[in-house]
């Protein structure tokens, strides 16, 4: 066939195009990654046991309690959940980007009225599976708002997200009451929690501030946070109070506002007590990547999110006073909706398979780098994403499982859960470290990198094969060699997997036929595929002077574990 000078070079540069993108794909080498057991770095604190999501509601329902009972076993320490929307005004019917409790109305001649029962249902559940409330101080009860008309939303995915907004975003047209009603709530969880209970949690007030969440001005804000606080000390003055939970620093709005917000706790005039400053007890923010669709492919940007992670760190090193409070990223998320589906919006497609697992691996282990390099005290930062009752099954929602099936991204979290101790050295031979990633993501070629823990008798290395762009690639070859085991003795290794082919429900549901509505026996078989699973029977080894080599394929956006006991 006879091709034109035009169409043979669209040829040519396709072609070339295709070549580039398998030469940044594709490992021309194996890659060795070399972890030291004996060099510690540092705690591995467990930032990453902390979750939260919009809907407070789906706590106490069928796949809620599951799913918050799986959570709470994958982790040794307490879990942190946050939740929004705990004083909003309604039934307590759950929807989406919707919540409410009913915790404060008013009678007829405007005295409070009290009711606990929802929220204290909410954290019932929490505490019944030893998890720990980050304790949320909003919304606006609508008989308190300024404005208080339309109060109830009904958004829905493919809706304006600003429809969301509504009468609960204003500030109150009473901080006395206000400051009473938070006085009460702390009072009442102090009497039915315990004082010892409550002192373990989060206090903060609000979300996102400085956009539509807040229909009040910075100064607004302020006068809330000073009220706030000031009602949580005097019921509890042991009690941790904390925000203002804006948006990634990045963001220039978001900087302002948390520049001046910690302007006014360091030096401003209290507007509750008139003194200067006010507490503060711990400090945060949110942190979000950008995926979007290149060339008909997903792209993510990891990148994003750790520069929001980074200049946040960065803003609170540079008050000594405040650099050595726990910093804790309130949302800190491959991108901004969860409640979006991919159905309607296409680069969120990454949610249900190895690419929100892989992205999870890669990002976790950087932050704890950039915490370390600032030398600020990261204390968590929550995966925002649970579960979203009554939808289609992998409907593409930022979730962790769909109908009570565990998706892959859980495993992630079974992983860290089994790693302990200390973090310890890894060095390996490519070039990404947490300054590339987050000055560039990771664009060039994969990302094949490790995070490594090590307890008094035991080991883990966590190896992820992590890339931006959803292509296909040929799995690599690594050598993982590990010193400072136990020399003269013999050490049990487990290897764990997700992959296509492991510990993966979705691909499972394809191969059904992705059923709409799946038998007991299909979800069953599901239930199983979404547990974290070994890639080969435990193996005891003899590490040789302290030494051993693990050799693998790992699939592009795979991840393992390799678990070793003694």
């Amino acid at each position: 066939m006879f091709l034109g000078t035009k169409a043979l070079f669209i040829l040519q540069i396709a072609l070339f195009a295709e070549l580039s993108a398998y030469c940044q794909t594709s490992p021309t080498s194996v890659v060795s990654i070399d972890v030291n057991l004996s060099v510690t770095k540092a705690p591995m604190k467990p930032i990453w046991a902390w979750f939260g999501y919009d809907e407070p509601n789906y706590t106490y329902m069928k796949d809620g309690k599951k799913l918050l009972t799986e959570i709470s076993q994958l982790s040794k320490v307490p879990v942190f959940v946050r939740v929004h929307s705990l004083l909003v005004t309604g039934d307590g019917e759950a929807a989406l980007k919707w919540g409410s409790t009913n915790a404060y109305t008013e009678d007829k001649k405007g005295n409070p009225i009290y009711n606990w029962t929802i929220v204290d249902k909410i954290f019932d559940t929490f505490i019944e599976r030893g998890m720990k409330p980050i304790a949320q101080i909003g919304f606006m009860p609508e008989a308190l708002s300024t404005n208080p008309e339309p109060y109830r939303h009904h958004w829905k995915p493919g809706d304006n997200y600003n429809d969301i907004y509504t009468g609960w975003a204003y500030p109150p047209k009473d901080y006395t009451k206000w400051s009473a009603l938070i006085y009460e709530w702390v009072k009442h969880s102090k009497a039915r929690y315990g004082q010892k209970e409550v002192e373990s949690w989060y206090w903060e007030l609000w979300n996102e501030p400085n956009i539509g969440y807040w229909k009040g001005t910075t100064e607004e804000y302020l006068m809330l946070y000073d009220y706030s606080a000031n009602a949580v000390k005097r019921a509890l003055p042991t009690a941790r109070i904390g925000g203002p939970e804006v948006t990634g620093p990045s963001w220039d709005d978001a900087a302002i506002f948390l520049k001046i917000f910690l302007d006014h706790v360091t030096t401003g005039k209290n507007y509750a007590t008139g003194k200067t400053g006010s507490p503060l007890d711990f400090i945060t923010y949110h942190a979000k990547g950008s995926p979007k669709l290149v060339d008909g492919h997903i792209q993510m940007n990891m990148g994003t999110q750790l520069r929001d992670i980074d200049t946040g760190f960065k803003m609170v090193a540079s008050y000594p006073q405040l650099k050595k409070l726990p910093i804790i990223i309130g949302e800190s998320d491959p991108e901004g909706c969860a409640a979006c589906s991919e159905d309607l919006s296409p680069q969120n497609a990454y949610r249900n398979g190895t690419m929100y697992s892989s992205y999870t691996a890669a990002s976790f282990a950087r932050k704890y780098e950039l915490a370390e390099a600032r030398g600020v005290n990261l204390a968590g930062a929550v995966s925002w994403a649970f579960e979203f009752e009554d939808q289609a099954w992998f409907r593409g929602f930022r979730d962790l499982a769909t109908n009570g099936v565990d998706k892959p991204v859980l495993n992630v979290f079974r992983m860290f859960g089994m790693m302990e101790g200390n973090r310890v050295e890894v060095k390996q031979n490519l070039a990404y470290d947490y300054k590339r990633v987050r000055d560039s993501s990771v664009r060039a070629e994969p990302d094949i990198n490790a995070l490594a823990s090590k307890s008094s008798n035991s080991a883990a290395v966590m190896v992820w094969n992590y890339h931006d762009d959803k292509l296909t690639a040929p799995d690599a070859a690594v050598e993982i060699a590990i010193k400072g085991l136990p020399d003269h003795q013999k050490v049990m290794l487990s290897h764990y997997r997700i992959d296509d082919e492991n510990s993966n429900s979705y691909e499972t549901w394809k191969k059904m036929g992705s059923p709409k509505q799946p038998s007991a026996e299909q979800i069953a078989l599901l239930e199983k595929a979404g547990q974290l699973q070994l890639l080969t029977s435990p193996e005891w080894i003899n590490p040789k002077d302290g030494m051993t080599t693990v050799k693998m394929k790992l699939p592009r956006h795979g991840v393992s574990l390799l678990q070793f006991k003694w």
